[in-house]
C-alpha cells in the first residue's frame, strides 16, 4: 500500500489513467489524416484519366426488342456491329470506318493530289 501512495505521488500513470493528448501528438495526428486525405483525392482524381484512355466505346445501340440489341463498338481502331441477346453476344459484321472518316480520307488524298478530284 505505502508503495501505491509513493507512485501516485511520484506521478507515475497507470494503464488505466486517462491521459490527456498533448499539442505534438494532436499535429502528428492531423498530419496523418491530412496526408491520407491527399493520397485518397489524387487517386481518384487518377481514374477518370484512365477511364478516357478506354480503347472500347459504343458508337450506338438499336433496341429490337424483347432484350436484342444491335450495337456498333470501336474497338483498337475497328468498328464491330454486335448482336446482343440476353444470352449471348455474337459478331455480325466488321465495318468500314464512319462516313466522315472515309469522307476525311478522300479530300486528304484529294488535297494531296493538288487538289485534283
Amino acid at each position: 500500500m505505502i508503495g501505491l501512495v509513493l507512485a501516485l505521488q511520484d506521478g507515475i500513470a497507470f494503464a488505466a489513467d486517462p491521459v490527456p493528448i498533448g499539442g505534438r501528438a494532436m499535429l502528428t495526428a492531423g498530419i496523418v489524416v491530412g496526408l491520407l486525405a491527399l493520397l485518397a483525392y489524387y487517386l481518384r482524381r487518377g481514374l477518370p484519366a484512365s477511364r478516357l484512355r478506354q480503347t472500347i466505346t459504343v458508337e450506338t445501340a438499336v433496341s429490337l426488342g424483347d432484350r436484342r440489341s444491335l450495337v456498333v463498338v470501336s474497338v483498337e481502331n475497328r468498328r464491330l456491329l454486335l448482336g446482343m441477346t440476353q444470352q449471348q453476344i455474337a459478331l455480325i459484321a466488321e465495318l468500314g470506318p464512319p462516313d466522315g472518316a472515309a469522307f476525311q480520307s478522300q479530300l486528304q488524298a484529294s488535297l494531296d493530289a493538288g487538289g485534283q478530284p
